[in-house]
C-alpha cells in the first residue's frame, strides 16, 4: 500500500509546527530536510546581502547539502514537501532534497509558511527538480493554521 510522506525544512520552527499539522491530516510519515551546516541566525539575516541565505538564494543553482535521506521514497506515492518562503520562492534546499530522488510518477505537493509572501515563483524554480513527477501548487500558511484548515485545503486538491 502507497503512503504520503511529509518532508520539510523549517529555519526556525514555524514550518516544523505546520508539517506536522499537515502530516496528521493525511496521516502521512513526517520527515525533516535538514542541512548539513545548520543555519545560525547570521546565515538567515535576509537583510544582509553577504549572509548564507541570501547568496544560495541569490545563486539558483546552489544546492546546500543534506544531512539525512529517506531511506525508501519508492513507498510513497504523493509527498508534501514545506518551506519557508525565500525570496519569493522555495529555499534551494528544496531543490537538493527534490534532485536527490527519482520522484517518477509521484505528486509532489508544496506548501509554505511566510510572513506575508505568496507562493511567488516556487513552482516555476522547483519543476525542473521534480523530472517526470506532477508538481502541484500549494499554498502559504500561517503559522496558526488548524488541522481542519489544512484538511479543508487537502481535500480540495486534484492528486
Amino acid at each position: 500500500m502507497k503512503k504520503t510522506l511529509v518532508a520539510y525544512f523549517s529555519a526556525s520552527g514555524t514550518t516544523a509546527n505546520l508539517a506536522q499539522k499537515v502530516a496528521d491530516a493525511v496521516n502521512g510519515d513526517l520527515f525533516s530536510i535538514v542541512p548539513t551546516i545548520p543555519y545560525s541566525a547570521n546565515d538567515l539575516d535576509w537583510t544582509n546581502s553577504r549572509s548564507r541565505s541570501s547568496i544560495e538564494m541569490n545563486d539558483k543553482s546552489f544546492r546546500p547539502a543534506i544531512k539525512d535521506h529517506v531511506a525508501d521514497i519508492s513507498q510513497y506515492d504523493t509527498i508534501f514537501v514545506g518551506f519557508p518562503i525565500w525570496w519569493y520562492i522555495a529555499p534551494t534546499i528544496i531543490n537538493t532534497f527534490l534532485e536527490s530522488y527519482d520522484l517518477t510518477d509521484k505528486t509532489i505537493v508544496t506548501f509554505a509558511t511566510s510572513g506575508g509572501s505568496k507562493m511567488g515563483e516556487t513552482c516555476r524554480y522547483l519543476q525542473p527538480s521534480c523530472a517526470n513527477s506532477k508538481l502541484v501548487e500549494g499554498k502559504v500558511f500561517n503559522k496558526e493554521a488548524t488541522i481542519e484548515e489544512l484538511s479543508t485545503w487537502i481535500s480540495t486538491l486534484k492528486l
